[in-house]
């Protein structure tokens, strides 16, 4: 699963700066910045942050979405909130049989791109976060799947996402042991050719990604907590490495 991430605009513009035009990347910049919710060195999908996505229907274009997917079909805004609370993560497995994903993963899939995200190891009965990224400190490509809802009482469309989850890599096979699920889950990250197939219209393609077992070359490491009493919050150090005793003897097997 994947509800904890860091995603400052730098790595949110990273498709966007593909194309090498400077004055459109400012353009962008200027015109959606005041949209955005920034920085996010650390935020939960239940808040709902809004955050650059990258929609099938303009790959290079980023759009404002809210994290959390609102299927065109909800009624009001009381089942919004509800719904939305459900439909952070959506399973590769079971993309096209869950009625609030099932239309969309069809035609409407987009790219999310984040610094890392954020997963707890258990051990001794205590969680203990980590955080995850790219060794080579690029940003992670994201697959994901967007509606657009409108609100009949103010008229306002609301874009939305769900990161599309998959099963957990060998990394993550060693760190996300919540014993309350069945076994490691993560985001589905590509690389930039299955990136690109996930965005074309092509089924086999589609198919081709859900199936793809995510890359290995991220990293690890513990941070400070990110939930509790004792959590950091939304600071610039978040993501820093943090020791703890507990996992001092266990360090070596997490990671090598």
């Amino acid at each position: 699963m994947c509800y904890d991430i860091k995603a400052n605009l730098e790595a949110q513009l990273k498709r966007a700066k593909r194309s090498n035009n400077e004055f459109a990347i400012r353009e962008i910049e200027e015109k959606l910045r005041p949209y955005l919710d920034l920085p996010l060195n650390h935020v939960s999908g239940f808040d709902h942050p809004k955050m650059l996505i990258y929609p099938s229907e303009s790959s290079f274009s980023p759009k404002v979405a809210t994290w959390g997917l609102v299927p065109f079909w909800t009624k009001n805004e009381a089942d919004k909130n509800i719904i939305w609370q459900k439909t952070l993560n959506a399973k590769a497995e079971t993309l096209f049989e869950k009625p609030a994903f099932k239309e969309v993963a069809k035609n409407k899939r987009c790219l999310i791109y984040i610094e890392g995200f954020y997963e707890h190891h258990f051990h001794n009965g205590k969680a203990f976060p980590h955080f995850v990224k790219h060794k080579n400190e690029e940003p992670l490509v994201l697959a994901g799947i967007y509606d657009d809802w409108l609100n009949n009482v103010n008229h306002n469309m609301l874009k939305s996402f769900s990161i599309i989850t998959t099963v957990g890599n060998e990394l993550m096979t060693k760190i996300h042991n919540n014993p309350k699920l069945s076994g490691p889950r993560m985001p589905l990250v590509l690389d930039e050719e299955l990136a690109e197939k996930w965005l074309s219209p092509n089924p086999k393609n589609i198919e081709a990604v859900l199936q793809y077992r995510p890359i290995e070359n991220l990293v690890a490491y513990p941070v400070k907590p990110i939930k509790g009493k004792s959590a950091s919050g939304n600071v610039s150090n978040a993501s820093s490495p943090h020791y703890y005793p507990e996992l001092e003897e266990i360090q070596g097997s997490l990671f090598d």
